[in-house]
């Protein structure tokens, strides 16, 4: 052992017994207390030296940063979208405004309720496996659709007057044309249209409209000799050239066939409810073989009936599917432009 050493050991054995002769005196306790370890070097021990409660630094800050899950039941706050709809989706009503802006602005009413009663689907071609097609108002519609979307929509605001409803054609009858046999899609509108006698067939006496045409263009002449009848629910009205001119002001009157010509002169009694101008707006000219699109004819079939009764789309839309009677004078003097919701 070296001298120093010894020294050491010499002074620590003696401060030994000085502690221990002093213990439970004043002074042994303050030594006691000056020798006790930091507990604040216990609980932070420097240069990121580990406890033994075995949590690392790096795990702390893990759980500092994580964000707190809310409960499942917890409304979002605004702007914020719920955590179960895909990324990318987007609701169907943003689809269907996306739509409606193509159309043109005065249509656009017509055409959202009616896609709001899901009263404008298309059957699918022969061949294809979807089960409907997307609306779209800028372009024409063909017969075999407008002949679908009329009977629905005929059937959806009368649902509850089956004296009103168009009984669907069933697939043992025989076809009333020929080009429309019991495999085709639309069967059923176009023959049960055919039977109630509302378009023009050999059941009606027609000899020559033997053939439906089902893919052609819906021409104006026929959109509204199809509709009218559901309106006035009565016989069409006798009219000539002459006074069709005087009453709507159509250059164009010579141009129309008779038997479109006395639709027309039925649908100018429904004033303000008139399926021309709720379609087309003023005109001097009908153009009765121009094709019909599809935002026009939605604006024929957001309302069916006469001036005194008749049930809307909006009126649909809103559970009352019975006839209303028609407005009040102080209604019938606003706009005749309609607004989605809003009876009339």
């Amino acid at each position: 052992m070296t001298p120093s050493r010894s020294l050491l050991t010499a002074f620590l054995l003696g401060f030994s017994l000085f502690v221990t002769g002093c213990a439970g005196s004043s002074l042994g306790n303050s030594l006691e207390r000056s020798l006790e370890a930091d507990p604040q070097l216990a609980d932070n021990p420097p240069f990121g030296t580990q406890t033994g409660s075995g949590d690392s630094s790096t795990e702390v800050e893990g759980d500092t940063a994580a964000t707190p899950t809310p409960d499942a039941g917890s409304p979002a706050e605004p702007g914020q979208s719920d955590s179960t709809t895909a990324a990318g989706a987007l609701p169907d009503s943003s689809s269907e405004a996306a739509v409606l802006a193509e159309a043109p602005e005065e249509l656009r009413p017509y055409a959202g309720d009616l896609l709001a009663l899901d009263l404008l689907s298309k059957a699918p071609a022969e061949g294809e496996t979807q089960t409907a097609q997307g609306f779209s108002p800028n372009q024409v519609i063909t017969r075999s659709d407008y002949a679908r979307w009329l009977l629905t929509a005929n059937n959806r605001f009368y649902s509850d007057q089956p004296d009103r409803r168009i009984r669907a054609g069933i697939a043992s009858a025989t076809p009333a044309f020929k080009d429309v046999p019991t495999s085709h899609p639309d069967f059923a509108a176009i023959q049960g249209l055919a039977e109630a006698g509302l378009i023009p067939s050999a059941l009606t006496g027609n000899s020559t409209a033997v053939n439906f045409r089902p893919d052609d263009p819906l021409t104006r002449k026929d959109l509204i000799l199809w509709k009218v009848p559901l309106d006035t629910r009565q016989g069409l009205p006798t009219a000539s050239v002459e006074a069709v001119t005087e009453s709507w002001g159509f250059q164009d009157a010579g141009k129309i066939e008779p038997l479109a010509l006395r639709a027309i002169a039925a649908d100018y009694q429904n004033g303000e409810f008139s399926n021309i101008r709720r379609a087309f707006g003023y005109t001097t000219l009908f153009q009765p073989d121009r094709g019909v699109t599809e935002a026009e004819a939605a604006a024929v079939l957001w309302r069916f009936g006469s001036q005194t009764e008749g049930v809307s789309a909006a009126q649909v839309r809103q559970g009352d599917a019975a006839p209303a009677a028609a407005a009040s004078p102080e209604t019938r003097s606003q706009p005749a432009q309609p607004r989605p919701s809003t009876t009339r």
